[in-house]
C-alpha cells in the first residue's frame, strides 16, 4: 500500500550473525547515508531509509517466495531470516520525491555511471592509466574472463563531460550494451536491461514498444525502424536533460571541491574519441557539468580518490601495521563506524602533505572508501507524463517533441565500501592494467596497428586457452 522496498542483509552460508550484529550493521548503513552521503549529494537525492522489525514467519515465507527469482550468481549468499530486521526504503522505480497521483504510468531509468575521471595522481606507475580510463580497460579483462561477450562502447568520461554530443553517445552505447550499467523499469517492472552476465542482446524494437505511449501518446507515429530510432533518440534526450538538471538547492556540504581540471577530460580508448581522431579532429570538447546536478556531485565525491589505489595502498599498510600493534584502537579510529558528524568532519581534510602519521593515512583511506562508494552508486531517474496545465512551478519538468514529464532524480547503492576490500582493489588494479597493456595496447601501437590497418575488420587474434 505504501509502495516501499524492503532490504535484507545477506551473508555467506554458515556465517550467521546475531540479531544485535545485524541491527548494528543496518544502523551503520542508515547512519552513513544520513550523516555522510547526504552531505555530499544533498537532501533531495539520498533516501537513507529506516530500520523496521518484521514477524519472522513473514520473513521466512518471503525468502521462500523470492528464492527462485534470484540470479544464480547471487545465490552464494543467504538472506537473513533469523533477526527479523530489514531496511525500509521508498521504491524509486515508482515513487518519486514529489507526491502525485500514483496511477500515472511511471518510467524509471537506472544508470550505474562508474568512475568519471582519469587518475591525476603522481603515484601512478603506468603511463597508460593517465590516458585510458579504468572502465574502458576493465571491459577487456571482463570479456576475456567470460563475464561479457563483447566490450561496451560506453565510456564514463563521455557521460561526465557535460558535452551533450558526448553524453548522447555514451547513453546510446549504454542502451546498446547495457551490461550491469543500465536498466529501464515501467511501473516498477524491469522491461529493459541485462538479465544474464554473458549475453545482452539489446532489442530496441521491444523497448520502443514499451516507450511509445510515453513519448508519442497520440500514436501518430508509424512503427518500424524509423519509429524505434526516434523513440530512442527522445529517451536519450530526456535522460541527458534530467542528468544535467539541478533539483536540489543544497550545495555539497562544506566540501572544498577538487578541481576537475586536474585530470584530462577524455579517455583515449573512448569510441567517441577514436571517431574524432579518425575524422582528423583531435580536440574533444568538454562543456563541464552544472554545479548543482547529480553527476557533478557524484564526480566530486569520486575525486576524493586523490592518490589512486597505488598511492593509497602504502597508507592502508601503515594503518594495518598500527592496528596490529594496537588492535583496541580500531573503534577509536572509527573504521567500522559509527558514521556520524565527527566521521564526516574528518573527511573534509583534503591536505596532501604526508606527515607520516596514522591520522593522515586513515583520513586518506576513509576518503578513498567514500570515492569507491561514489564510483559504484546508481542514479535513478523517474519520469511521469504530465499535462501542460498540471505542471506547477514546484515540480521540475522536461519536454520532448510530443510530451512533457515531471521527474525526480535519486541516488542509491550508497553503502560504504569495506575497509577490508582495499588489498583486493590493489590486486585487481594491477590485473586490469597488465591485461590491457599486454593484450590490447599492442594492437593499438602505431607500428603494430599499421600491420592490422589493411584489414582492420578481419584480424584474427589468438588467445591462449
Amino acid at each position: 500500500q505504501r509502495c516501499v522496498v524492503l532490504r535484507f542483509l545477506k551473508s555467506p552460508p554458515n556465517q550467521n550473525k546475531t540479531s544485535e550484529e545485524i541491527l548494528h550493521h543496518l544502523q551503520n548503513i542508515v547512519d552513513f547515508g544520513k550523516h555522510v552521503m547526504k552531505q555530499f549529494f544533498g537532501e533531495n537525492y539520498v533516501h537513507h531509509g529506516e530500520i523496521i522489525q518484521l514477524p519472522l514467519d513473514f520473513v521466512r515465507q518471503l525468502c521462500l517466495k523470492i528464492q527462485p527469482e534470484r540470479p544464480e550468481s547471487r545465490c552464494d549468499k543467504d538472506m537473513d531470516t533469523l533477526s527479523g530486521y530489514a531496511m525500509c526504503l521508498p521504491n524509486l522505480t515508482r515513487l518519486q520525491t514529489y507526491r502525485f497521483v500514483e496511477h500515472r504510468p511511471i518510467l524509471c531509468i537506472e544508470i550505474k555511471p562508474k568512475c568519471g575521471f582519469i587518475p591525476f595522481s603522481s603515484h601512478v606507475s603506468q603511463e597508460i592509466k593517465h590516458k585510458v580510463c579504468r572502465y574502458c580497460m576493465h571491459q577487456h579483462l571482463k570479456v576475456a574472463n567470460g563475464k561479457w561477450k563483447r566490450p561496451s562502447k560506453y565510456c564514463p568520461l563521455d557521460l561526465f563531460s557535460g558535452n551533450k554530443q558526448r553524453m548522447h553517445f555514451a547513453l546510446k552505447s549504454l542502451l546498446q550494451e547495457a551490461q550491469n550499467n543500465l536498466k529501464i523499469f515501467k511501473n516498477g517492472e524491469l522491461v529493459y536491461g541485462c538479465k544474464d552476465d554473458q549475453d545482452c542482446v539489446s532489442d530496441w524494437n521491444e523497448l520502443a514498444r514499451h516507450l511509445k505511449p510515453f513519448f508519442f501518446p497520440s500514436n501518430g507515429l508509424v512503427s518500424g525502424p524509423h519509429c524505434t530510432r526516434t523513440i530512442v533518440k527522445e529517451l536519450i534526450h530526456v535522460i541527458t536533460m534530467t542528468l544535467l538538471s539541478s533539483t536540489d538547492a543544497c550545495r555539497a556540504g562544506d566540501m572544498k571541491t577538487v578541481p576537475i581540471s586536474q585530470g584530462r577530460s577524455y579517455c583515449e580508448a573512448s569510441a567517441f574519441n577514436k571517431e574524432l581522431v579518425r575524422n582528423g579532429k583531435h580536440k574533444l570538447e568538454s562543456s563541464g557539468l552544472p554545479r548543482g546536478c547529480l553527476l557533478y556531485k557524484t564526480l566530486q565525491a569520486q575525486m576524493l580518490d586523490t592518490l589512486d589505489i597505488e598511492g593509497l595502498y602504502p597508507l592502508y599498510s601503515r594503518v594495518e601495521q598500527y592496528l596490529e600493534e594496537f588492535p583496541e584502537e580500531r573503534s577509536t579510529l572509527q573504521i567500522d563506524g559509527p558514521y556520524n558528524e565527527a566521521f564526516y568532519e574528518k573527511l573534509l581534510d583534503l591536505s596532501t602533505e604526508d606527515d607520516g602519521t596514522v591520522a593522515f593515512a586513515l583520513t586518506k583511506v576513509q576518503q578513498y572508501r567514500i570515492a569507491m562508494t561514489a564510483k559504484d552508486c546508481s542514479i535513478m531517474i523517474a519520469l511521469s507524463p504530465c499535462l501542460q496545465d498540471e505542471c506547477s512551478e514546484q515540480r521540475p519538468v522536461v519536454l520532448t517533441s510530443k510530451s512533457r514529464f515531471t521527474f525526480s532524480v535519486s541516488v542509491l547503492d550508497l553503502d560504504l565500501k569495506p575497509y577490508e576490500s582495499i588489498p583486493h582493489q590493489h590486486k585487481l588494479d594491477g590485473k586490469i592494467v597488465n591485461y590491457y597493456l599486454k593484450n590490447v595496447q599492442a594492437k593499438d601501437d602505431p607500428v603494430m596497428s599499421s600491420l592490422f590497418k589493411e584489414n582492420e575488420d578481419c584480424t584474427l587474434v589468438l588467445h591462449k586457452v
